[in-house]
């Protein structure tokens, strides 16, 4: 792989961190990372020691029989404990945990105190119920505070949480509770979206109706005053049972390994995968990487994670990671463009937020909506800025950085998974030189290897990205299915786990993360990456995003397909197409430039705004249409095809 893959463009922008922000910075110098480099099991203790409050202290830190690992064994915690109670003992109460902003308008400050208090009640709900420690409960919620307090309140009684994203189907709900035996469902009547009121109790009936025998309980909250049917003997009221609950349900010590939640993934095969996530080297990782990648200021800051907690992103930084370090988040429910498409700049403003966290898929829709949104408000509280989920190509980096950083502010370019349960690879703010488009380097503590196809390290150019040391908050295997777990993870490069993105390492040492290796297209013979060629497209004036697929072609192999969407002010046409085409070229030479380019009014994305290049690819092969119920949009597809069947019909 390594000779072969890219065609990246040298990136020679690069961007120390400001004298003046270094100055004050959680992490300003190396030694971390020479530390980590000398002992990396002992590194990892000590910050387990300075970050999580244990009942019990660990004996061994790390017990790796390859690929099973146990972080900080013999050790004890309550993860909500650390999450909750040592904030309010430690006369911190008062403070604001989470500020709410609801679609339509609604809003609601929750503090420290008054957060545990709820917790407290719903644990005992959970009790009243008759689930106990090591059962699993599915939570299929929108974007409100009952979401956070009901996983709360499962992990402080030794429950495993099941989130379900509020966009998936009765199917997917019923899938995953039938996996995971899921004793109980908690859901909501249904919650607001772009305008409007979108209902998940139905969903959850229909759910019920064709599977998740296992599920006992259903207790829903009223959001939208839907009126949902209400089955007796299984249906209840969160206001109902919250009423009659008490307060009083002290923190029981866990084992480290304790099981904390189930988080169910995308695969090869159809079927989900059940990723589990433990509680000690869990909270340790997730609450380092919250501190230092953001550069947490507990005291002052104002953190945004603009996700949704249906995500990985949102239990590690929406929950899990801001509460251990006992900061104030802000946290809102529905789409950034309603009321306005200003929305996000307008809660930044008046929050002061100091830190936000989004996408890029997020980055280059604001920057389709125009730089004069953002410029409507003062955004000059942001300290530190941060994307997730995909590579970022340098032209959202910079947009990013001119119009929401003001040209100051640093951006950490995260990259992680379900799987990794945190970060990885990322810049800290306060001493990486960042360069527009890399995630540059992997945190202390964490080892990543570049390596060709036979497995030997890569000094320089592209490879398959490895990890080659055990982390704490690595994934502790997939629910009930050990063999897939070795094989999905552990099989390709032996000793080494395989997170199946690509990679190119620059002549500097910095990574470039270019997609999941099935992303990266065949072209006679050369590897090109989608991310490298929908950068490309980006760069060009005309285009506001980009998704690329590689087709079946007879002459080599595949064919880069280029699907546009324009920046306002351009009109669409074969001439404009073929300018952007000659751009890639130019860009990134011939090799790299697409076959066609299809202009389309928008590009499939579920509800939570990841690209469906699955759906794309049915479109190049002329294939039929996969799956399109997790879709926002789900008419889009077709509109698709029939500008591609005429981009198709121009080029032959």
């Amino acid at each position: 792989m390594s000779e072969t893959i890219g065609v990246y463009e040298v990136e020679d922008r690069k961007f120390p961190p400001r004298p003046e922000f270094a100055a004050n910075a959680n992490v300003a110098d190396r030694a971390m990372y020479d530390e980590a480099e000398a002992d990396y099991a002992a590194f990892w203790a000590g910050q387990a020691r300075e970050l999580v409050s244990w009942s019990t202290d660990f004996h061994t830190t790390l017990e790796w029989e390859l690929p099973y690992a146990k972080w900080f064994v013999g050790g004890e915690l309550n993860i909500t404990a650390n999450c909750l109670d040592r904030h309010v003992e430690a006369g911190r109460g008062d403070k604001v945990a989470y500020h709410w902003e609801g679609e339509p308008g609604d809003t609601r400050s929750v503090t420290y105190a008054e957060l545990l208090t709820e917790v407290c009640k719903f644990a005992n709900v959970l009790k009243a119920q008759g689930l106990e420690k090591g059962d699993r409960v599915a939570i299929y919620m929108p974007m409100i505070l009952e979401l956070p307090i009901a996983m709360l309140a499962c992990a402080r009684i030794g429950v495993a949480h099941s989130v379900v994203f509020g966009g998936f189907s009765a199917d997917a709900i019923a899938d995953r509770c039938d996996d995971a035996s899921a004793r109980m469902i908690i859901t909501a009547d249904g919650g607001y979206r772009k305008g409007a009121a979108a209902p998940l109790k139905p969903t959850v009936d229909a759910a019920l109706e064709s599977g998740a025998a296992s599920v006992e309980t259903v207790i829903v909250a009223n959001r939208c005053d839907l009126d949902p049917d209400m089955v007796d003997g299984r249906d209840l009221w969160w206001h109902d049972v919250m009423a009659e609950a008490s307060a009083d349900c002290p923190a029981e010590p866990m084992d480290a390994e304790q099981l904390l939640y189930i988080l169910y993934t995308s695969g090869t095969t159809a079927k989900p995968k059940g990723i589990m996530h433990t509680t000690g080297g869990y909270l340790t990782q997730v609450a380092f990487t919250h501190k230092y990648v953001f550069d947490i200021k507990p005291e002052t800051d104002i953190y945004w994670c603009a996700a949704d907690i249906g995500w990985v992103t949102g239990h590690s930084y929406i929950v899990y990671g801001p509460l251990s370090n006992g900061v104030t988040s802000v946290m809102y429910e529905g789409t950034p463009d309603t009321p306005a498409q200003d929305r996000l700049w307008d809660i930044v403003e008046r929050y002061g937020v100091t830190q936000l966290y989004t996408a890029p898929t997020a980055i280059r829709m604001f920057m389709k909506w125009g730089s004069q949104e953002p410029a409507k408000h003062d955004l000059s509280s942001i300290r530190v800025l941060g994307t997730v989920g995909e590579p970022i190509n340098p032209e959202a980096w910079m947009w990013y950085h001119e119009h929401i950083g003001g040209g100051q502010t640093p951006i950490v370019d995260t990259w992680w998974q379900t799987e990794t349960g945190s970060n990885m690879i990322t810049p800290l703010p306060g001493v990486t030189t960042t360069k527009p488009g890399s995630a540059c380097h992997p945190i202390p503590g964490v080892f990543a290897e570049l390596v060709d196809d036979d497995g030997n390290p890569v000094a320089s150019g592209g490879g398959y990205l490895t990890i080659t040391h055990p982390w704490p908050s690595m994934l502790r295997g997939i629910w009930g299915d050990d063999e897939r777990y070795k094989e999905t993870y552990w099989s390709r490069f032996e000793g080494r786990y395989f997170a199946g993105d690509g990679a190119k390492l620059d002549d500097d040492g910095y990574l470039w993360l270019l997609g999941r290796v099935d992303d990266v297209m065949n072209v006679s013979g050369h590897r090109i990456s989608t991310t490298e060629v929908e950068s490309a497209l980006v760069d060009h004036s005309a285009v506001a995003e980009a998704a690329v697929v590689g087709a079946n072609d007879e002459m080599t192999g595949q064919a880069i397909i280029g699907y546009v969407i324009l920046r306002g002010g351009n009109e669409p046409g074969h001439e404009l197409g073929d300018q952007i085409r000659e751009h890639v070229g130019v860009k990134l030479g011939k090799i790299a430039r697409p076959k066609t380019v299809v202009i389309v009014p928008d590009l499939p994305k579920t509800r939570s705004g990841k690209i469906m290049r699955r759906l794309l690819r049915d479109v190049a092969d002329g294939r039929q249409l996969g799956d399109t119920t997790t879709l926002a949009d789900p008419g889009v597809v077709a509109e698709i095809a029939d500008r591609a069947a005429v981009a198709g019909d121009d080029e032959g």
